[in-house]
């Protein structure tokens, strides 16, 4: 939760979720509740410039924690556009970061994992989402994580709907850090 003036990136970031992400109407999420709002991350997350604030403003939040994690990955779809921004923004920046991502079901075929990429087990690692609500794929994606043999240190979401991820996470003893929540973008959660 920010607790601090945002940066100039993650302002920004605000401004770009609110006028190119954030919908209004009648909506069914994928935790089944209904909303009246919908936020589809994926019109920041998957155009240049969004991408690349979002990059930044991870990496930024990443470097105010402490020491940065061997890698970042999340469940696919979602995560996917994600963990490549931040990647590739911290690879523009010279800084060894590696991406991992969470497949929903086993590869049939090769090595038939959950997790697929550069990672080992004992690493450190952030798990990322673009929108968060109730958390459920993030726990998965941080459970199938954990199996891999990753140490799975906080989730850093773009986006959190304020609707019981924060919680779920923390009764699982990982931090929920989000980039924008829906109060900054003037909604509240009973409103939601």
């Amino acid at each position: 939760m920010m607790n601090h003036q945002p940066s100039a990136t993650a302002r920004e970031l605000i401004d770009l979720v609110a006028t190119r992400a954030l919908k209004r109407g009648t909506f069914r999420l994928a935790s089944g509740r209904e909303a009246s709002f919908y936020l589809d991350a994926k019109q920041v997350v998957l155009d240049a410039h969004g991408a690349m604030l979002v990059g930044r403003a991870i990496l930024e939040r990443l470097r105010g924690l402490g020491p940065l994690p061997h890698a970042v990955g999340g469940m696919s779809i979602g995560a996917d556009p994600v963990t490549g921004a931040v990647v590739t923004m911290a690879g523009v920046e010279g800084v060894a970061l590696k991406g991992f991502m969470v497949r929903k079901e086993a590869k049939g075929h090769g090595l038939q994992r959950y997790v697929e990429g550069p990672v080992e087990p004992g690493q450190r690692v952030v798990i990322v989402e673009d929108v968060v609500t109730t958390g459920g794929s993030s726990l998965l994606a941080i459970d199938r994580a954990i199996e891999f043999g990753l140490v799975v240190e906080r989730l850093v979401a773009v986006v959190d709907r304020l609707a019981g991820a924060r919680e779920a996470l923390a009764a699982r003893g990982i931090p929920l850090e989000s980039l924008v929540t829906i109060r900054d973008l003037g909604i509240e959660p009973d409103a939601a």
